[in-house]
C-alpha cells in the first residue's frame, strides 16, 4: 500500500489538473505517483489472490491449478 501522503498527492494533483492543468514537472510526477499507485494494487491483488483457497459447498478444495501452482513455487 502507498504511503498516506503519497495518496494525498495523487489526490491534489488530480483536483489540480482538472480545475486549470498541470505545469510539466507536475505532469510528470502525477505520471510516477500513478504508476508507483498501480504497481502497489497490482501487487497486493496478487498477493490476495495467491494466498485464496477456494472450498466448494461439499468441502472439496477447487482452487485453480495455476493458482496452486505459483504458490507452490513461492513456497519452495
Amino acid at each position: 500500500m502507498l504511503p498516506k501522503h503519497k495518496i494525498n498527492r495523487i489526490n491534489e494533483l488530480s483536483k489540480k489538473a482538472k480545475a486549470g492543468g498541470l505545469t510539466t514537472e507536475e505532469a510528470k510526477e502525477q505520471s510516477l505517483l500513478r504508476a508507483e499507485y498501480l504497481e502497489s494494487f497490482r501487487s497486493s491483488m496478487r498477493n490476495t489472490i495467491e494466498g485464496v483457497t477456494i472450498i466448494d459447498p461439499n468441502g472439496n478444495d477447487v482452487t485453480p491449478e495455476k493458482v496452486k501452482q505459483i504458490r507452490n513455487k513461492r513456497l519452495h
